[in-house]
């Protein structure tokens, strides 16, 4: 079907060989190669994400391996994690790629506006991205352009790699060295030496996004190009404190300057980032403009009620994370057991600094909970009581199950 002048004027366009006619909508990202649009299919009302590339560009693209091969290996990939991609065609003036629409942008808008994510998020979503790179990589497939843009959010809160327009085979890159392609935030020290691309330049560009995720800011944040590839050759980075040691630990590993001492993608999902610390299995989509609040399951609110109320004789009603006043200090200090819990139940961080602290905090917050609020009826039994019970140093909520246990 062939689109007239005054249909291509209003936004409209055809698929000769189909007959499919698309209503053009919103801009949704350009790039150096063409421009993606939000497009509606006329007839079904579906909408697709349709890359427009010129055929002018087209022709600057054959020189860094063409349009076509971006077409080869995407139209080969099915993967959840991965943009579909549905078919192509083309008319006068442009190439059209018509590919999975992604609602909720990429996560570069949602750090934008986030500004940093929490710990809990970082895993989600460096989770998926895993799955999705080691898809590709199963495949011999090097991205060679991961970054932040180009890591989609569709229904559900689901992360997609999307735009291959620089991604090639291994074999092919083990033909052509000394390329340098890609965002110069992410570059590895190799592909900056022009040894070439790898999986393992793919390993450190993950390295690059997760600190990005967890810091706000990318690890290597210099006041010119050239100061900045001098830190990434050198493998000059700064991890803040607040990141949790495991995170650092990942962190580090990923962004190691030689790539044979880089993990795998099999070994980065198996890592104690992801297999310790607590990863929610969805998220929900105001996520993209504020941060979640992350509560325990049903079980073990209850569970923490109860205790509660064990520790102060029926008297105490409220749930654990609520105000107690220290009647002698005449005072209030709140207790943030979500976050503590969180802190100590997830980030398994017994190790090195972090274990001391996370147990005193624990410590703190139990002794802090007995001398809580109660009423001077029950104050007097309840206390001779409570500090006559030995407290577990080492696990004070150790303290809480026997509690539950005796007067239950």
């Amino acid at each position: 079907m062939e689109v007239t002048g005054a249909e291509r004027a209003h936004g409209v366009i055809g698929d000769a060989e189909s007959g499919r006619l698309y209503k053009r909508g919103k801009l949704l990202g350009k790039g150096a190669f063409g421009r993606c649009y939000k497009c509606t299919d006329v007839s079904s009302g579906q909408v697709f994400a349709i890359k427009m590339i010129s055929h002018t560009r087209k022709v600057v693209i054959q020189q860094r391996g063409g349009v076509e091969k971006e077409i080869e290996l995407h139209s080969q990939l099915k993967h959840r994690n991965i943009v579909r991609f549905y078919h192509h065609f083309h008319d006068q003036k442009y190439m059209y790629l018509v590919m999975e629409y992604c609602r909720h942008k990429s996560l570069a808008h949602i750090l934008r506006v986030r500004k940093l994510l929490t710990e809990p998020e970082v895993r989600y979503y460096m989770k998926q991205i895993s799955q999705g790179v080691q898809f590709l990589h199963h495949h011999g497939i090097i991205h060679r352009d991961l970054k932040l843009s180009n890591f989609f959010i569709a229904k559900n809160m689901v992360v997609k790699i999307g735009d291959l327009g620089l991604a090639t085979t291994v074999e092919q890159c083990e033909k052509i060295l000394g390329v340098i392609c890609g965002t110069p935030n992410y570059l590895s020290p190799e592909v900056l030496a022009k040894d070439g691309h790898s999986f393992k330049s793919d390993i450190w560009a993950l390295g690059c996004i997760m600190y990005t995720m967890l810091c706000g800011y990318s690890p290597f944040r210099a006041r010119s190009q050239k100061e900045m590839y001098y830190f990434i050759r050198e493998g000059f980075f700064p991890v803040p404190s607040y990141v949790s040691l495991t995170g650092r630990r990942l962190i580090i590993s990923l962004l190691a300057s030689c790539p044979a001492s880089r993990p795998c993608i099999e070994d980065i999902i198996a890592h104690e980032f992801f297999t310790q610390g607590f990863t929610p299995e969805k998220l929900s989509s105001a996520t993209c403009h504020t941060a979640p609040t992350f509560s325990f399951s049903l079980h073990l609110t209850r569970f923490f009620r109860k205790a509660a109320k064990v520790l102060y004789r029926g008297v105490f009603q409220k749930s654990f994370c609520s105000d107690f006043v220290e009647e002698d200090a005449q005072k209030s200090s709140m207790i943030m057991a979500t976050e503590s819990l969180v802190s100590l139940g997830t980030d398994q961080m017994c190790e090195d600094d972090k274990g001391e602290e996370t147990v005193r905090v624990c410590d703190e917050s139990l002794k802090i909970l007995m001398k809580g609020w109660m009423s001077r009826r029950s104050r007097s039994a309840s206390q001779s009581e409570l500090q006559s019970y030995p407290l577990d140093k080492h696990n004070p909520f150790r303290t809480v199950i026997h509690l539950v246990l005796q007067y239950n």
